[in-house]
């Protein structure tokens, strides 16, 4: 299970923390296990335990707001693009007043809710409805990950249900019933990442056979400078922007370092993330409650991080068992103020036997409260950072294979594949496109580059993937299309995979025509290969020509033109999730420079109030009436950097809406719209790429880490873009004291506006971001 790889005692983990003989209640058991093999855990227990004895858990899928409008709308006959366009609307989470976003208050604080509501009829009926239904059980679902086991069979604990579709036998009660009923919760969790490592570490192994994870050195110089530079994209539990910075900030040093910042990094103790960061980096002086604690305190520079924490600290100061501690510490995190007035006594009572002061006790007392309500288990926090660690030395060491197992993990996922395309690229590794003789299944490395897989091909199955490698594997490289077709199992291989794989460039490599050419040739291609196979099985077969050349000498290959470029990088967007001949906004890159000020990937950064201007190409148009009878319209338009929503009102749609062509090159002008889950740009004009003004100087914006710089760093800064001259205006963004203030450089200090630059701009040590506007 690897739960042990941990030593509980260099890290200081206590077992009284998962179970004690004082501890009343059963704990959970959270297990993670490689997401490609969880099946053979369930499988396992199933046969250890005996199927009556084990069982999935009851959920219920409640009736949430956009779920409620969406059901209420169906039923109403309400059409299916009007209530999509409903529910888009509808905003997430809370409002600026701290209000839980339900139908009441989306109607109250979303105008156009409001007008759909006004016109009346079943619209209306759609909301009344929907405001009694909400909240109320939909239907019946499993626990995505929890396994309940009994000492006997579970009908003498709860009643079952068995799912009609699946055959799966389910708990009739839900998670906080079970509990009480004699029941022990385990979540088997399936996690990604350990399947990650073990394709990295596979990949490593074809030129590293003696690499091995667990032998790692515990302080490796390039990862915690990777990590200390912010650059965490795909590492484990650090990948989120807000934990970038933070990395930045912190500059950790060591695994104890990476598992204060993993417990810190959640709602409540991340207020103190800035007093950890300071007394780590020296900034001010680290305090311990009483100098008996330093021991226990020194790895988190004074401040309490941990549950363990809290324990040791009722264990050293108030005489209490660790079993007793970690009554107090729950009583402390559920704010059970009758059991904590009780244990406070207990506690000073503690204090005074081992000689402490009355006063030092109930002050320690007082300030373990607030800590023990939302500190985190250490042990937890502990396991998942040394996989985080692994995880950044992988990358930092191994980039090539690293990223090769995050596109292998993301195979099937294309939005997050696309993603980590572009994270790939932008390091300055080159991904090779699908190749008949070279791609794996799944993504390979080959030279410090990545061979795309066969699986990430949009439409192709596991078994024509095996068909292909088994193929090559027996007959060796493949040397022309019909000869592909001879060497392979035509029965696991469909004309549908044949069709996208010519598409893709699949056979580019082994056919010196054109992708056009091959297609429309496929059918009688295929034709000849199927009937050698078939002459071949009762003993056709001739004395004098080589196989493949006997099916090319019976053909007549009919040319035809090549597909047009667009049409080329339109397919290959689209099977394989980016482009590989080129971009279509390739031609359009020197308009782009000069016109775009809007950088979508830092679009959370931009102004609501500036109006922006950005080219791109129009994606997925979506139009619909208003209740006025007007059309308006959403959109998507990507460019070099990712892609963003547009919402096109009536007006602008009136005057614009014939420029709103799926894959058209437009320039957008318009403001941000950050009220959302997602930003949008409320469109005000669309105008031909040649139309759009030239912005005037290009603004580079950096913003300064907190406090963190040494004038050293701002030396070292200062040369660096002495040294990358360019048109860049250069804004320096500095917090102090809470208080953001925006410095303009000299005129004279223009900067290189190019990607590469921002890139080394954000690597430097007081930089805590930089961007182009």
């Amino acid at each position: 299970l690897k739960i042990t790889d941990i030593d509980p005692l260099k890290y200081e983990l206590l077992f009284e923390r998962f179970l004690n003989p004082e501890r009343v209640s059963m704990p959970d058991f959270d297990v993670d296990f490689c997401f490609e093999r969880r099946g053979e855990v369930i499988d396992y227990v199933h046969n250890k335990y005996g199927q009556e004895n084990v069982a999935g858990i009851c959920t219920f899928g409640t009736l949430k707001t956009k779920a409620v409008l969406k059901d209420v709308a169906r039923v109403l006959d309400i059409p299916f693009s009007e209530s999509n366009a409903i529910t888009k609307i509808v905003p997430e989470g809370k409002t600026s007043d701290g209000r839980k976003i339900n139908v009441k208050v989306a109607l109250e604080v979303e105008s156009q809710l409001k007008e759909f509501y006004d016109r009346g009829g079943v619209y209306k009926d759609l909301f009344d409805v929907a405001t009694v239904l909400e909240g109320m059980n939909r239907h019946i679902s499993t626990h995505a990950c929890g396994k309940v086991i009994g000492r006997s069979i579970l009908t003498d604990y709860v009643p079952l249900i068995k799912d009609q579709k699946s055959g799966d036998v389910v708990t009739a009660y839900t998670m906080d019933i079970i509990e009480p009923c004699g029941l022990v919760k385990m979540d088997f969790l399936g996690l990604k990442t350990l399947t990650l490592l073990k394709n990295c570490e596979n990949l490593i192994h074809l030129h590293t056979p003696d690499f091995d994870l667990e032998k790692i050195p515990e302080i490796d110089e390039a990862t915690f400078k990777m990590l200390g530079e912010g650059r965490s994209e795909a590492v484990f539990q650090f990948e989120s922007q807000g934990m970038q910075k933070i990395l930045k900030e912190a500059k950790p040093e060591n695994i104890e370092d990476l598992i204060a910042l993993n417990a810190l990094y959640r709602p409540g103790p991340m207020q103190n993330i800035p007093q950890f960061i300071d007394s780590k980096n020296g900034k001010q002086k680290i305090k311990y409650p009483h100098p008996d604690l330093e021991d226990v305190l020194k790895p988190t520079y004074g401040v309490i991080v941990y549950q363990e924490q809290v324990m040791k600290v009722a264990q050293i100061i108030g005489n209490f068992s660790l079993g007793k501690a970690d009554i107090l510490r729950r009583a402390m995190g559920k704010k059970k103020e009758k059991e904590m007035a009780k244990m406070e006594v207990e506690f000073i009572e503690g204090a005074k036997i081992k000689g402490y002061d009355t006063k030092l006790a109930k002050e320690i007392f007082d300030n373990l409260i607030p800590f023990a309500g939302y500190g985190f288990n250490k042990s937890h926090a502990a396991a998942y950072s040394v996989v985080a660690y692994k995880t950044a030395y992988c990358k930092a060491n191994y980039p090539a294979e690293f990223w090769a197992a995050n596109l292998t993990n993301e195979i099937n996922d294309p939005d997050t594949l696309r993603k980590y395309l572009s994270y790939t690229r932008s390091e300055g590794i080159e991904i090779f496109p699908p190749d008949i003789n070279l791609s794996d299944r799944t993504f390979t490395v080959s030279d410090g580059k990545i061979i795309y897989g066969l699986m990430g091909i949009k439409g192709m199955g596991q078994a024509a993937a095996e068909a292909v490698i088994n193929a090559r594997k027996i007959h060796g490289a493949f040397s022309e299309f019909p000869d592909f077709l001879e060497k392979t199992d035509l029965k696991s291989i469909n004309r549908k995979m044949l069709e996208t794989g010519i598409q893709a460039g699949l056979f580019d490599s082994i056919e010196s025509r054109n992708r056009a050419t091959l297609l429309h040739n496929l059918d009688p291609v295929l034709t000849a290969a199927q009937k050698k196979k078939e002459d071949e099985s009762v003993g056709q077969v001739s004395l004098f020509a080589d196989a493949s050349e006997e099916v090319e000498a019976s053909l007549n290959w009919e040319e035809v033109d090549g597909w047009s470029g667009s049409e080329l990088l339109r397919l290959e967007k689209e099977l394989l999730g980016f482009y590989v001949s080129g971009h279509p906004l390739d031609s359009y890159r020197d308009i782009w420079n000069k016109t775009s000020n809007l950088d979508i990937k830092k679009i959370e950064r931009s102004s609501t109030d500036k109006p922006y201007t950005i080219l791109g190409m129009i994606k997925n148009v979506r139009s619909l009436v208003t209740r006025k009878g007007d059309r308006m319209a959403f959109a998507v338009l990507e460019d070099f950097n990712g892609t963003v929503e547009l919402t096109i009102f009536s007006r602008t749609y009136e005057k614009y809406g014939h420029l709103l062509v799926e894959d058209a090159i437009v320039g957008v002008i318009g403001k941000v719209d950050l009220s959302r889950d997602k930003p949008q740009i409320k469109v005000d004009e669309i105008k031909d790429p040649e139309e759009l003004k030239i912005i005037g100087v290009p603004e580079i914006h950096v913003e300064l880490v907190d406090n963190e710089y040494s004038e050293e760093d701002l030396i070292d800064l200062r040369s660096f873009f002495q040294d990358i001259p360019g048109p860049g205006t250069l804004f320096l963004h500095i917090k102090e004291n809470k208080r953001k203030t925006v410095i303009k450089a000299s005129n004279q200090l223009g900067l290189a506006v190019d990607d590469f630059s921002l890139k080394l701009m954000n690597e430097k040590p007081a930089v805590a971001t930089a961007w182009k506007e």
